[in-house]
This record gives structure tokens, sequence and C-alpha cells, in this order.
């Protein structure tokens, strides 16, 4: 057996014991030892294979199986730049700590820097975006203490990837594997050399236990507190953001809840918290029941990405600011914080305070009064008003992957605490809009009715992942494109200020380079992809669209395409605020 093959093999098989069983690769020459290994053990039933031919598609991909099934997911990728074309998954995943495993093929180390074709230092490619990063040579010969290194290695990798014993420091690893040449395999491969005979030579990974959030008793609980408000962000895991959920109402404060996670319901859920936020931040005092609404504390349960009214509510002069982190790395960006917390005190909410009934009812009741208000502003095609029609559509058995920019944001607008408990996933390590489709077909792949919603544009950035070959396993998922033509949600920030294209000149150019208009027949895009496509023209229709059949429910990719206008973002959002 090529030296080359026997590494191959042996982090093949590793990586199988190890718990990975979704692996996507991205074809390429140096690669094809992994390759040709990964192949066998797909035939063999024992993992699963998906072969992409865009490596940055590949890289979402895979981040979004990880995502949404909180194990190790491997993404295979030849040298050169191939492997910097992961880097906005990394990205993604050091910032949200999913377990994504980078395997990348690289020519032998004494051909960098001489110029060799597709050479380049891969080692550190990624900074300081990786738990852990190892280096393999080209092996010029095989035996049992090379292989035993290897299977140790990527022992480590997939241990960091999973933040063993940590959970909490799970993220991205790097594992650069340099190959020489020849690349095939033998033909005859029916003897293997004594290293690999055995392939259980390392140490077996069931004795490492599997990862688990902190309980209660490890550190002091939260302090009781009467005016405490609960603002609930993204969270790793659906199973925090219930706990979350369960510990403010045991606690008896309120909460104003991102879409994350799980879709918020309760007795303490604020409807439609963040416009009570917004007042609160921009008028100073709500008063509901006669009483204002300001807290004395409040606690920030997980990331906060979406409000800027949040941030502002948190720098009021006098409100004092705890967080509940799920990772070492609490989130602070405005340096208001007084105290963190570990996740662990989720699992013992403090006595509730008896003078504090009042003031919590004044909130739920400042939320629930403007049901009526927001439901008649976002009523139609609207952003707000399809992703009501989507959220009413889910079970809590269903899965919502949301796409960045204004997805999240109208879901928040339109819930009102009444939804199903749906798990809800996107990519707010940094919120970026690459990848957010191979990101849906990934968790897709995971099993659950899975329905994505996003924007024309974060669609369209990714459009590739619509080419799976037909030997390529595809998951149900029904992606809904709320088509703006362009970027909507400049229109909704100082950009889109009328005063800022008083003149034809000034509206040309903010149309230009923030507008971005497209004009992309998605129709003609799918069906170029062999995608179903169907364009729909109310919320009645759509609703019609993402109910299930009785034949029961649709297979295969297909997109909801529906267009809205605009030019009305500004205005719904003025309308809201009034």
């Amino acid at each position: 057996m090529h030296p080359s093959t026997a590494l191959a093999t042996v982090v093949a098989d590793e990586l199988l014991r190890g718990g990975v069983t979704e692996v996507v690769l991205a074809p390429g020459s140096r690669s094809a030892p992994l390759a040709y290994a990964l192949a066998e053990l797909d035939e063999a039933g024992r993992i699963r294979l998906h072969v992409r031919i865009d490596e940055r598609g590949a890289g979402f991909l895979a981040l979004g199986m990880a995502r949404a099934s909180g194990a190790p997911v491997a993404v295979v990728t030849t040298s050169g730049t191939a492997v910097a074309n992961l880097h906005p998954a990394v990205l993604e995943a050091h910032h949200s700590g999913i377990p994504l495993v980078v395997l990348s093929a690289d020519r032998p180390a004494e051909l960098r820097g001489t110029g060799a074709n597709q050479t380049t230092v891969q080692p550190g490619i990624f900074a300081g975006a990786l738990r852990w990063e190892g280096d393999l040579p080209a092996p010029s010969s095989v035996d049992a203490t090379a292989a035993a290194h290897w299977r140790g290695t990527v022992c480590r990798a997939l241990a960091a990837a999973l933040g063993r014993p940590d959970p909490s420091t799970a993220g991205p690893v790097h594992l650069n594997l340099s190959f020489r040449d020849p690349l095939a395999p033998d033909l005859d491969r029916t003897v293997p050399p004594p290293a690999l005979a055995g392939r259980a030579q390392g140490r077996p990974w069931t004795q490492l236990s599997p990862p688990r959030w902190p309980e209660g008793g490890l550190e002091p609980p939260v302090e009781p507190g009467a005016r405490t408000l609960v603002l609930l962000g993204d969270l790793p895991d659906p199973v925090l953001t219930r706990r979350a959920l369960e510990w403010a109402e045991a606690a008896g404060w309120p909460v104003l809840a991102e879409p994350f996670g799980v879709l918020p319901s309760g007795a303490g859920v604020v409807p439609h918290g963040v416009l009570v936020a917004g007042r609160v931040s921009g008028a100073g005092r709500v008063s509901g029941a006669g009483q204002p609404l300001l807290p004395d504390r409040v606690l920030v349960v997980g990331r906060l990405t979406l409000f800027r009214e949040f941030g502002a509510l948190l720098r009021r002069p006098g409100v004092q600011v705890e967080h509940v982190s799920a990772t070492p790395r609490w989130t602070d960006p405005s340096h208001v914080v007084h105290r963190v917390h570990g996740v662990g005190v989720l699992a013992e909410p403090p006595t509730p305070a008896p003078d504090a009934q009042d003031w919590v009812q004044a909130w739920v009741d400042a939320g629930a009064a403007l049901g009526p208000r927001v439901a008649q502003a976002v009523d139609g095609l609207t952003g707000p008003g399809v992703a009501a029609a989507v959220a009413a559509a889910l079970t809590d058995q269903d899965l919502l992957v949301l796409g960045s920019s204004n997805a999240p944001r109208d879901l928040a607008l339109a819930l009102d605490g009444r939804a199903a408990p749906v798990r809800v996933l996107a990519n707010r390590g940094l919120a970026g809009i690459d990848g957010t489709v191979s990101t849906a077909i990934g968790a897709a792949l995971t099993g659950p009715r899975t329905v994505a919603l996003m924007g024309d544009l974060t669609f369209l950035h990714d459009a590739g992942a619509l080419t799976i070959g037909p030997a390529e396993p595809v998951p149900d998922l029904t992606v809904v494109v709320v088509n703006d033509d362009g970027g909507g949600i400049f229109s909704t920030l100082e950009y889109g200020d009328p005063a800022r294209s008083a003149t034809a000149a000034h509206a040309a150019r903010t149309e230009r380079v923030f507008g971005t208009p497209h004009g992309t027949d998605l129709a003609a895009l799918c069906a170029a992809h062999h995608v179903a496509h169907r364009r729909v023209g109310s919320v009645q229709e759509l609703t019609e669209a993402l109910a299930v059949p009785p034949s029961g429910p649709v297979t295969g990719i297909r997109v909801l395409e529906v267009p809205v206008d605009r030019t009305g973002h500004r205005r719904l959002r003025d309308a809201l605020r009034n």
C-alpha cells in the first residue's frame, strides 16, 4: 500500500471511530487518497459522503449538518485556493462554537515557497479562528509508530472540535494532510500493511464522555430581583434556549427574545417585545398599567445579534447588566456588563420577588396591546407578514433555518408568543449572508422537515448550492425566498433616509450601491438546477403551499418565491415605530 493511501485510510478510519458519520468532499487531485478512502466507507454504509463542486458551499453544508446535529462533520478539500474558500464557514463555526473539522490536502512541505503549482503555506491559513490545528507531513514509509501518531492526531482534533472536556470551547479544527505521489491507490489492496491490520490500535473513542452543559451547584445562582428584564439571544444548543425560557418564567421575569434556538413561547414572553424595547430606548419611559417599564437590571442570556434597540437599552444609565454566557468569551460590545455567569445558573432559578408581579404584567400587557396594531401594519405581502405565515405553518417537530439581514428581524417583529416552539438555526456567529442555502441543505439532511426563510440576495449569493450531483443525497427542504430585487435591509437603515435621496443623483447613487437591484429570474435559475419553483402571490397562497398535503411531505428541494415591494420596507418600519 502506498504511504499516501495508508495515511488517508488511517485518517478516514479514525474519523469514523471518533463519531464522524457525515463528510463533505470538494474534489481535487491532491486529496485523491482521502477521496478514495471515504468513498469506500460510504459504499460500505459506514459514513455518508456528500460531494460538492464548490468549496465555499461545501464548508457551509458541513456547517449546517454540524450545527443541526451537534456532532462533528468533516469537510475535505484539495490544496491551494480550495482551502481558502472554507474561511467564511470556519469563521462562522468559530464564532458559533460549531464542531467543523477541516481536512485539507497539501503538497509535501519541501515544495512550499518554491513556486510549485497549487502550493501555498496552508498551516495557519485560518489564523485565530480555530480551536486546534495540526500538520501531518507526507509519509515516505508506513510503520506502526507512524499509524499510531496519525490516529492520535485525529483524536486530538475531534476532542478539540467537541470541546472536550469543556463543551463551551467547541469549534472548528484544521488538520492539514500532505500527500506524495502516487495519489491513486494500489490496484491490489487485498493485504493491508501491519500498521493497518487491526484498525483499533488507538484509544477507543468511547472512553471519552459525551459533552454536558454545567449543572447547578458549580456556581452560585443569579440573585433574585424585582425589576429584572431578560434579553434572550443566540445560544449554541436549543436545549439551552428552552431552559433559559423556563428559568426566566420560574423567576418571574419578562423575556424579550430573539428568534433563535427555539421560537419563544410561554407566560413570560413579551409579545412583539422588540417594539416595546425600541420605545423604551427611544422615549425613555413607557407606562403600562400606570407603572414605568424601565428595568433596574437586565440579564442577557446568550449572544444578542439583531436589534440596536437592545444595545441602547443596555447602555441606559442606572441599568445593571449581567450576562449568562455559554462560552468563556462573553459578549459585551458596549462594555457595560457588571457580572458574568455560566449557563449552569439556568438549572436553578431564583425565588420570584413578591412585589414584581405588577411590573411583569405591565410588560406583558404593553406587548399584547401592540398586537392588533402590529398585525394590521404587517398584513399582506410584507417581510413580517411572510415570516408570520412561515412560523404559523410549522410544528414543534420541524426545523426553521433563517438567513441574515431582514429574515430574523421580520420574524421577531411578527411573533406574538403563540407560535409553536420550533427549533431555529441561523449563522449568527458573524451573521453573513454567504453559505445560507448550503447551511439549510446540510441541516435538512439531518432528518426533520426543514423550511428556510431568506431574502433574494442571500439566496443568490449561495445559488451554487443547488448544484447537487445525481448520486448525492438530496434532502426535503422548502426555501422561502422573500424577493424584493435587492438589498432591502439598507432602506430601513440610515442609508435609506429620504434626506439622502433628495436629488435624482443621490437617489440613483443610493439605489446602485445599497439597493443593488439584480433582476434575476429565480424560476429560470431553479429550472437550470432542476429544482422545483413556485411564485407565490398572497399570504393565503403561501400558507397553502407550506401546508403538509395528505399524501405526505414534499420531497426534494423546492423554492417558494414571494415578491415584495422593496420601497415598502421603510414605510413599514416607520409605521411600526409610530
